[in-house]
């Protein structure tokens, strides 16, 4: 691999402030229905559009520049509405909005409030329906009662530019603006003024069909919805997504596969199908190797992990849906896709994997040995037992004998080969070396063209440990979570947390390695979060949700990849990636409420964290919901559940039920 693949051409010197992702003070609220996906700015600090609109058709991804509504010379300005008065033109200013998620009648709504002189205005932004590429944008103003003749509404992109509006005797009126993608040779958008917007009935169907959640914890439920209302806009119609919206402008299957996961949990079986459908069909080549950041790679620089990743998302989607057609109707890819790990090319006498990638995508270049990551050891033998299970299914005995035991034998020496195995101290660890050596350190043979300022490259050594890819065979309970492998590892997880900042999260691994920008990550903090939930340590988890509720991107809940300053170029501007809204529906769904379905039945265990006295779920389950309250026992209650009349009692794997053949409401005392 070159250097250069991670460079890219964007500056965000150039152009207008609106360009820059990172703008001071500012939230970028995603709407979207797969034929539009649009972003609501709203940028505090004055340095951008204050209420700014990028419209962005999905399939054409791109960076923030390149938003259908971002003109070259006036950014985001032409998007803004304003309020006329006579001869004033009234603008929102900076200071005083108020931004945060709304509903309308269960359809996910950006609200926002200012004041406009003696007026006051709130606009609310959300997609109508499902099937056309339309944005509403309601605008109601109010004026204490006053009447008033002598009003319009100014935009740049509507044709007229100007709604005249006569306030009622009550001293209100509403109007709407809609948008719309045109497809032509090059997509536009159009603006126009209506009096009134219908909700369409498919879209109220499609909102109210998806999980929700109550716990009466303000940042729990907010979290919850900003990531409800944000996930699907992210992926196409046709199963498309940006690994990052508005930086790479590219496809990675681990991205996907967890995003497909993270829908079909919260009830978007169609959109999950879509994907993983995709996935196979092109995304998987007929050897079985998968493409990352666009490309095919060569053996040396293969992304190992993706193969089991997409393997468990496949056996995830069966599980929630029932619909084995998906799987078998593809099941040369999914053998290919479980064989190609096992070539020799990869196999070691150890029975371990190894290669010069690992799972951040450093390689040869930045000091990666070949050897043994074990994210690829786990991924690999979590995907190798999902295989064996979806084989189990489908009847294929032989894949299934081939692939159990192949992912035993992996597990073993993960964890127990005398020389190879990834454990060193009594916690896990990131890499080997095909010598058996524990790489702790890399160090590059020359800057390769990379910044002189990254942390790679200063005069100090450069640690592969820790790395918070080590705790999601917690996570996964894979090991023990509240063994001494799995205390031991996440011990040494918290050198991650302010490490070479301040405010909170996890970096993704030790800084000094880093050849980008150190600071914390959302996602793997998630990571962390979903480990901490299994091995019961309520306030670490209390910590990583308290944090991303209120640092920069926790009012819209639409955080950027990483919490740090940014070297670009050459490297491209920071942007948002859908995975971090699939880990939080992961971590809800999976871990807190603890609905773990399989092809027989449901394990229900949930986990309700110290500080809660309740919650309330309603999911999405084949074709019913299954509606769920958990309570926490008191000392004379006995832990269990009821489904209606039936008593479920409690086992150590929490209550189990048979899969239901209607609705079906579930109480748990735990």
């Amino acid at each position: 691999m070159e250097i250069e693949e991670h460079f890219y051409a964007d500056d965000p010197a150039v152009g207008h402030p609106d360009v820059r992702t990172r703008l001071p003070e500012t939230d970028y609220f995603f709407l979207g229905n797969g034929y539009i996906q649009a972003a609501v700015q709203v940028c505090r600090s004055g340095e951008g559009t204050p209420v700014g609109l990028l419209i962005m058709h999905p399939q054409e991804l791109g960076p923030k520049r390149a938003a259908l509504t971002c003109d070259p010379e006036s950014g985001l300005g032409k998007t803004i509405v304003g309020v006329r008065i006579g001869d004033v033109l009234l603008r929102p200013g900076p200071a005083e909005l108020q931004a945060e998620w709304d509903s309308n009648d269960g359809i996910p709504t950006v609200r926002i409030g200012w004041t406009a002189g003696p007026l006051t205005v709130v606009e609310r932004f959300f997609c109508p329906d499902r099937s056309e590429p339309r944005l509403a944008r309601q605008i109601e103003i109010s004026s204490a009662g006053r009447a008033t003749d002598r009003l319009a509404l100014h935009t740049g992109l509507a044709e007229p530019e100007e709604l005249p509006l006569g306030l009622a005797a009550d001293g209100a009126a509403t109007a709407y603006l809609v948008y719309e993608v045109r497809q032509a040779e090059t997509p536009a958008v159009e603006a126009h003024w209506e009096r009134e917007v219908e909700l369409g009935v498919e879209a109220g169907q499609y909102w109210s069909s998806l999980g929700s959640c109550e716990t009466l914890d303000r940042d729990l439920d907010h979290l919850f919805f900003a990531a409800r209302s944000q996930l699907p806009a992210a992926v196409d119609q046709k199963g498309r997504m940006d690994g990052s919206i508005w930086q790479y402008n590219l496809e990675w299957v681990r991205d996907q596969a967890h995003v497909a996961e993270g829908l079909v949990r919260l009830g978007d079986q169609e959109k999950a199908r879509t994907m993983l459908a995709r996935l196979l069909g092109e995304f998987v080549s007929s050897e079985g190797d998968t493409i990352d950041s666009g490309q095919r790679r060569p053996a040396s620089d293969v992304e190992l992990d993706q193969n089991g990743e997409l393997l468990t998302a496949l056996r995830t989607y069966v599980d929630w849906t029932g619909d084995l057609e998906l799987v078998e109707s593809r099941w040369p890819k999914v053998r290919a896709l479980a064989t190609f790990p096992l070539d020799d090319r990869f196999r070691h006498a150890s029975g371990l994997l190894h290669n010069r990638r690992e799972y951040w995508e450093r390689h040869a270049a930045h000091g990666i040995e070949d050897g043994f990551e074990l994210a690829h050891q786990f991924f690999v033998a979590l995907g190798l037992e999902s295989a064996a299970y979806l084989a189990e299914a489908l009847d294929h005995v032989e894949d299934r004998d081939k692939w159990s035991a192949a992912a035993a034998e992996l597990r073993r020496a993960m964890l127990e080969d005398p020389d190879c195995r990834l454990t060193e101290d009594g916690h896990l660890i990131k890499r080997r070396g095909v010598d058996g050596a524990w790489q702790r350190l890399i160090h590059m043979a020359s800057a390769s063209g990379l910044p002189e300022a990254i942390p790679l490259l200063q005069d100090i050594p450069h640690f592969l440990d820790p790395d918070t890819s080590c705790v999601l065979p917690v996570a996964h309970e894979f090991i023990d979570p509240k063994g001494e492998l799995a205390r031991n590892t996440l011990a040494r997880i918290e050198e991650l947390w302010n490490q070479w900042w301040e405010g909170g999260g996890y970096g993704r691994y030790h800084a000094s390695s880093e050849p980008d920008s150190p600071g914390a990550w959302p996602f793997p903090s998630l990571f962390v979060a979903r480990a901490y939930v299994e091995a019961a340590d309520d306030a670490k988890v209390w910590r990583v949700l308290r944090w991303l509720a209120t640092s920069p991107g926790g009012v819209a809940g639409a955080w950027f990849e990483n919490d740090g300053p940014r070297i670009a170029p050459p490297y491209p501007q920071v942007g948002i990636p859908p995975w971090t809204w699939a880990e939080l529906i992961t971590l809800y769904v999976h871990h807190l409420w603890g609905v773990r379905p399989d092809l027989h039945g449901i394990t229900i265990r949930p986990h309700l964290l110290e500080g809660l006295d309740g919650m309330e779920a309603s999911l999405r389950l084949r074709d019913h919901r299954l509606d769920l309250s958990v309570r926490r026992a008191g000392s004379a209650d006995e832990r269990g559940g009821r489904a209606g009349a039936e008593r479920l009692p409690w086992r150590e794997d929490g209550v189990r039920i048979l899969l239901p053949d209607s609705d079906i409401e579930i109480e748990i005392l735990c």
